[in-house]
């Protein structure tokens, strides 16, 4: 029976402002290593006896998955669309319910997509371990031996020794600093990783027995589910209502502690398995300073940056020439439309600021001024009253959806490539420096006819210039207006 991975990328990671954000998080960025870490993800399921895995994401990241997937040439079981974030107990059971339609009792390796881990072959052999025990219907999950006291990972205390783990005692989510400090002295403690191996069955049976709401929820919706292009869309009327509740929260810790029912009991046990192979959720800014090898002064710097009398620092420049001088124990990432400066010992706090940012309405919470689209992306390069430039990257082969907007109308140059232009009743072939003008109301559409990347200079004049003002009339991906 092979292994059915089962990838949870439904994660914002706010903590890891300005570089990540809303449509755009940490799990599709490369911090460290080679690739986004979802690609990362999905290397190191390649040597594993394991079939494509199953993807659950949100709305806003879907094309994302598509494109990081295929990029190197993984292939995708399926990829599960949350029409609205309800945690990761939804979000397994969702997937549970997708692989039990195919499967009679499909094995499922479940990982969030964000995770760093640096040995893969301890993580395989740790896999191997924890299967061995869900095939005796326990619910297992992957516990990291801690090397600090950090109070911000749950924990698990580690009970009788099993065959390739151990029973689970307890869980403790986010200790104060003096009970993480005296979990990180003790033998009998490890860092919850979030990750899990289980058979369906196990699971669909636990959250019926501990939350019987969020499956009657989530298998309304599975049933009520269609096949759109390459995702399946659950019923999204069925899970407007369904509690949002954590996989810990809604089975690990109610099943800890019915371990020891009498025999026959539909309570499944839990085991944990040591994971040493140099984890991390990479889940602050202090966290991918820890991660990577500093200069002799223990800085870590990624761009154009200078430092002089610094120290200890994390420095991150992708636009301009960042220079530090006489700091130490700080995190300083500049992006092309916001600068953080923060110290280190408060990098969780960052996600203070994302929520300001997002109750004032602001965009640089939501996206980058370099914006992922199916078709490629655009990045906005100036902006002011009744004007905005952006630069228009037409992978080969596709095309905008055919369009118009009520209240802009678009200048565009071709820079480099070949465009073809639909604007009205005209079809043009346009090459590198020529240009044309589409007025307000116009139907209008880019393709790239070529095998080489369009780009193309776009002014936009109007009274309003939101990415919403578009109207639809033929679009290959299905997008609502506003993508």
């Amino acid at each position: 029976m092979r292994i059915h991975p089962v990838i949870l990328s439904g994660g914002a990671g706010t903590r890891l402002w300005p570089l990540s954000r809303r449509h755009m998080p940490k799990q599709f960025l490369p911090l460290v290593g080679e690739g986004a870490m979802f690609q990362q993800t999905l290397r190191r399921l390649e040597t594993l006896d394991a079939a494509p895995p199953v993807v659950v994401c949100n709305e806003a990241h879907r094309f994302l998955v598509l494109d990081q997937a295929r990029e190197p040439g993984y292939e995708l079981a399926d990829v599960v669309i949350e029409p609205v974030a309800r945690n990761t107990a939804p979000a397994l059971t969702l997937a549970a319910l997708n692989l039990a339609s195919a499967d009679p009792d499909p094995m499922m390796l479940v990982l969030p997509a964000d995770h760093l881990i640096a040995d893969t072959s301890a993580f395989h052999e740790a896999v191997q371990g924890a299967e061995a025990l869900a095939r005796d219907g326990l619910i297992v999950t992957f516990g990291v031996p801690p090397t600090t006291p950090h109070t911000g990972y749950g924990y698990i205390r580690k009970g009788d020794r099993l065959d390739n783990g151990f029973a689970v005692s307890e869980f403790v989510e986010k200790p104060d600093a003096d009970n993480a400090a005296r979990f990180a002295a003790s033998q009998q403690w490890l860092w919850n990783s979030g990750m899990f191996m289980l058979q369906a069955s196990v699971w669909l049976t636990q959250i019926g027995l501990h939350r019987p709401d969020i499956l009657a929820a989530c298998s309304s919706a599975h049933s009520n589910g269609h096949r759109d292009g390459p995702f399946y869309r659950p019923g999204s009327a069925d899970l407007i209502g369904c509690p949002s509740e954590s996989i810990d929260y809604a089975v690990m810790e109610a099943a800890a502690v019915m371990r020891s029912g009498a025999p026959g009991s539909a309570f499944a046990g839990c085991a944990v398995v040591e994971l040493d192979a140099g984890w991390s959720d990479v889940g602050a800014w202090s966290a991918l300073w820890d991660r990577q090898q500093g200069d002799e002064m223990g800085n870590v710097k990624r761009g154009d940056v200078y430092t002089h009398s610094t120290e200890n620092t994390l420095l991150i420049s992708q636009h301009r020439l960042l220079a530090a001088v006489g700091v130490s124990g700080l995190a300083v990432v500049e992006t092309p439309d916001a600068v953080l400066v923060a110290d280190k010992s408060k990098a969780q706090d960052v996600k203070q600021i994302v929520e300001r940012l997002e109750q004032d309405g602001r965009a640089e919470s939501v996206s980058h001024r370099r914006v992922h689209r199916p078709w490629g992306a655009y990045e906005i390069l100036d902006s002011g009253p009744g004007f905005q430039v952006k630069r228009l990257s037409v992978h080969p082969g596709a095309s905008t959806s055919l369009q118009m907007h009520r209240r802009r109308a678009e200048h565009w140059v071709v820079v480099t490539g070949v465009a073809r232009v639909t604007r009205g009743d005209d079809v043009l072939l346009m090459s590198e420096n020529e240009s044309t003008f589409v007025g307000i109301g116009i139907k209008h559409r880019i393709q790239n006819p070529g095998d080489t990347l369009l780009e193309i200079i776009e002014v936009q004049t109007g009274e309003y210039l939101g990415e919403d003002d578009i109207v639809r009339f033929q679009d290959e991906y299905n997008r609502a207006s506003d993508e």
